[in-house]
């Protein structure tokens, strides 16, 4: 079904029933659809319900947000939909993005959330070490350059072919991919630090992570649990920001036990 929130269209899959409810939140450039084992898994003794955050999908066609959102909308729009479909207190499990969606709404409204497992979460900032690599240095150059082209207002739209051939060149895949309008939500998203909000959260939290992960290193994991009053963390050897799909097996029975699902 669809629904929409806070003027956004967000698609919501769900199925099975119980007195428990469990969340299952993507990451960023996902859907609901890489949730679909855990899904399955729970929904024969929860309701269980998944969902494409806005400007998320399987098709990657979905609509944006009605205006550049970070965090911040979307967790209060992650909160609207528990109280519209009469799930709280509800269990969550979050990847990535969806982490710090759930971390963000566990410390602002613990009212809504029961326990937790996040896997591969983001959100807490490498602390700056005060230097900037070569590419750092060239990329701020170039683009103090087309800042001054486009206040300069002389040289036609060549300052936002300019800002386009930056992001090409110095963007992430996942930023180079995004419409001009999500690459606003995206800074939006990436700028909030949740460190500080950590010891807020009085969900009891599992930490699910793979000891290889490149986008969200093992190091935030250990801060997250040494700052959650109550988490614990499971490293899974070999694995990487995509963990709970590597060893899908092993993370459901784990899920399945944290949740209390038998």
């Amino acid at each position: 079904m669809q629904l929409e929130i806070m003027g956004a269209k967000v698609d919501v899959y769900e199925s099975g029933c119980g007195e428990k409810s469990a969340l299952l939140l993507h990451g960023w450039g996902c859907s609901a659809q890489l949730m679909e084992s855990v899904q399955r898994a729970l929904e024969g003794a929860m309701h269980v319900v998944s969902l494409d955050f806005p400007g998320h999908g399987k098709n990657g066609t979905a609509l944006p947000p009605p205006e550049p959102w970070g965090v911040e909308e979307y967790m209060e729009m992650t909160a609207q939909l528990i109280r519209r479909l009469d799930m709280a207190p509800c269990d969550i499990v979050a990847h990535s993005f969806g982490g710090r969606v759930a971390i963000l709404l566990a410390a602002t409204h613990p009212e809504l959330v029961r326990r937790m497992v996040i896997t591969g979460g983001a959100g807490i900032k490498k602390p700056a070490t005060g230097k900037m690599s070569a590419k750092q240095r060239l990329y701020r150059g170039l683009r103090g350059a087309v800042n001054l082209a486009e206040h300069t207002h002389l040289f036609g739209d060549l300052p936002q072919k300019g800002r386009e051939a930056l992001v090409q060149k110095f963007g992430s895949p996942d930023y180079r991919a995004l419409s001009p309008e999500m690459r606003k939500t995206f800074n939006r998203v990436i700028a909030l630090d949740l460190t500080d909000r950590l010891e807020q959260v009085q969900a009891p939290t599992l930490l699910y992570w793979g000891a290889q992960d490149t986008e969200t290193p093992l190091w935030m994991a250990q801060v997250m649990r040494d700052r959650i009053p109550d988490a614990g963390l499971v490293v899974e050897e070999g694995a990487g920001h995509f963990a709970y799909l590597e060893r899908n097996a092993k993370f459901l029975r784990v899920v399945r036990s944290f949740f209390e699902v038998t």
